[in-house]
């Protein structure tokens, strides 16, 4: 399970994130692809002279598997479970753009510099059930893409490529986005306001104190819970002007959905836990990140890399 967030700041610097909730890791690191690096796709060729990008993923065969990414133009996307759901094409079909599920990540950052980019082509795309080789098998997912103004949720299921409108700016797992979006009409009910006073007959009846009005806000880890939560945090969050403010903001807004060792068993009587938080700050060109291990907010800037390299950076 996983959950992910987009938010700008008060001059517009879009701040990206995402928990990865998982039992054990897999070995990720940060990796920055160089604009450099030419990477070849299972259906598109070589593409080169491409942004610099960074995230959190493993390399395998040379290719970055990027969990979620971002270029250097702020653009980002975040891939998250969508078992039961997604549906990929089996195969690679005729006169469309076919991208393997593994690389859609990458394909996304490295083509396009923001969402109406993106969102023109999606149509024409179709994703392929394609692994990159038998130690990693193809992984259901959905995905978040964001940059400085808005947000996109992609899904690709038996009906195909659908794209939706993410005003509320958050992700987690399944059912689908439209779910979700309808599921948040429960919760009207929800602001972050003290009341006043009010009166029952002769009876005179204030608030214990703040976060009345918050009551039903779901408090569990499952994941329409979690993005009704989220939603709500980061609509309600204030808006922040610097950089040490907004990373704040990112990893405050991800800890109040962040799972915790022991509260919630998978079928394999493994527990879920945040594995690490990241994200991205367009501002600074730097990814923030920490581990369920280490709390501390470590930080990887692109300007102390060489993103005129042709290798692969793994921090």
């Amino acid at each position: 399970m996983c959950t992910g967030v987009r938010f700008s700041d008060d001059a517009g610097n879009m701040f990206f994130g995402r928990n990865l909730d998982w039992s054990e890791g897999y070995g990720e690191r940060v990796v920055i692809t160089p604009r450099g690096y030419k990477y070849k796709s299972a259906f598109l060729g070589e593409m080169s002279n491409s942004p610099a990008l960074i995230g959190m993923g493993i390399v395998v065969q040379n290719t970055p598997l990027y969990f979620d990414c971002a270029n250097e133009h702020g653009l980002a996307v975040a891939g998250l479970n969508f078992p039961g759901y997604a549906k990929y094409s089996e195969g690679p079909v005729d006169g469309k753009t076919n991208v393997s599920a593994y690389e859609f990540p990458l394909w996304v950052a490295l083509n396009f510099k923001t969402v109406d980019e993106i969102e023109k082509v999606l149509p024409e795309v179709v994703i392929v059930a394609r692994p990159i080789n038998e130690q990693y098998p193809v992984s259901e997912l959905h995905w978040i893409i964001g940059d400085a103004k808005r947000s996109i949720v992609v899904e690709y299921t038996e009906r195909g490529m659908e794209i939706f409108k993410n005003d509320v700016d958050v992700l987690t797992n399944q059912p689908g986005y439209g779910w979700h979006k309808e599921n948040l009409r429960n919760y009207l009910n929800l602001f972050p306001q003290m009341p006043k006073e009010i009166r029952w007959e002769k009876a005179k009846m204030t608030a214990f104190g703040s976060g009345s009005l918050m009551r039903g806000l779901p408090g569990d880890y499952y994941s329409p819970s979690r993005f009704v939560r989220v939603a709500y945090l980061n609509t309600h969050y204030p808006v922040k002007s610097t950089e040490e403010e907004n990373v704040s903001r990112l990893f405050h807004t991800l800890t109040g959905v962040a799972m915790i060792d022991g509260a919630a068993e998978m079928l394999d009587g493994k527990c879920e836990k945040t594995i690490y938080t990241g994200g991205y700050s367009s501002k600074t060109k730097t990814y923030y990140y920490n581990t369920y291990e280490d709390p501390a907010i470590k930080s990887v800037a692109l300007k102390d890399h060489n993103l005129d390299s042709t290798e692969i950076i793994v921090v």
